[in-house]
């Protein structure tokens, strides 16, 4: 009974991540639009996405459990998530506000590489020398894809690498944190950091005369409700995330990041009219099949159960 709940609980962790990765990308489309035709900056996107984050997670927590913000385990570390993801956050917006949407994810696929890396290393998942071999290529295929952007758009081009470091160090600490605190509590701390980090960036750099740091409202009613709508995809998928990783190994779910292409090139395609050129749709075939093959690696490993699959 005991094997079968754990395998039903993996499955449930593949599905959830999977649909997560599928959705998130529209949020990076909002943003892209707000930069591009709204005329916002990506500090102002990124501190509005957070905000309301926070406005849709906090009154649930105070719902179903009003003392638990106040009883959580590992405060510091949760706030350390949302600053870590803050920051993650400005770098991916002030991608795609110059990049293509698909574009930046191809490059920011290296991320899924490092959280198997930094699984291994630090909380001991098994990753074999074949598993190892997969990330190599994959990181071969990033390359592919970098080589031509970095040639367009120069070091920006390199700001969706900062963004997948930043953003493996938010998820490993997701991992690190484990049953502490509840996901919905960490959410919401994480809101809350996230703002006030960004809050105290806009008025600092609008101190200064940044126009990129201004401070303002929402222009129009259609711009409020797309902010919105950003914040509620952001907090309620990453709520779902943290849910995912306690289900299944890290390691495992790393890979299903991937998915986030589809979506992305799709709204990419619709909205801005871009789309990958041959060399760079190789560069995504190389990281995607690097990525399958981790999986398969993973499905046989669980489903053998012996030593001797964990290589």
């Amino acid at each position: 009974m005991t094997s079968h709940t754990g395998l039903s609980d993996v499955a449930k962790g593949m599905a959830i991540m999977a649909t997560c990765m599928l959705v998130l990308p529209i949020m990076d489309a909002i943003a892209k639009y707000m930069a591009v035709v709204g005329g916002m900056s990506p500090a102002q996107v990124t501190f509005y996405r957070f905000f309301f984050q926070l406005v849709c997670t906090l009154p649930l927590l105070l719902v179903v459990s009003p003392r638990a913000l106040f009883s959580a385990k590992r405060p510091w570390m949760n706030y350390l998530r949302g600053v870590l993801h803050a920051s993650a956050s400005l770098l991916f917006f002030a991608a795609v506000k110059y990049m293509p949407l698909a574009d930046v994810f191809a490059i920011y696929f290296v991320e899924p590489f490092m959280l198997t890396m930094m699984s291994a290393l630090f909380l001991g998942d098994k990753v074999g020398w074949k598993r190892w071999t997969a990330i190599v290529v994959g990181f071969g295929g990033a390359m592919i894809v970098i080589q031509p952007s970095f040639e367009i758009f120069g070091w920006t081009s390199l700001l969706p690498v900062a963004c997948a470091f930043l953003y493996t160090l938010y998820l490993f600490l997701n991992r690190a944190i484990g049953d502490a605190d509840s996901p919905l509590v960490m959410q919401t701390m994480s809101g809350m950091a996230g703002t006030v980090f960004m809050g105290a960036a806009l008025l600092i750099g609008h101190s200064l005369g940044d126009t990129d740091f201004a401070v303002s409202l929402p222009q129009s009613g259609h711009a409020l409700a797309l902010l919105v709508l950003l914040g509620s995809i952001s907090g309620y998928m990453h709520l779902l995330i943290v849910r995912a990783f306690r289900l299944a190994p890290l390691s495992l779910l790393a890979p299903f990041q991937y998915f986030e292409i589809i979506s992305a090139t799709i709204l990419g395609y619709a909205l801005f009219s871009d789309f990958p050129t041959p060399s760079k749709w190789l560069g995504i075939l190389i990281i995607v099949a690097s990525g399958l093959f981790i999986i398969w690696r993973e499905r046989k490993q669980a489903a053998a159960l012996t030593p001797l699959d964990a290589q």
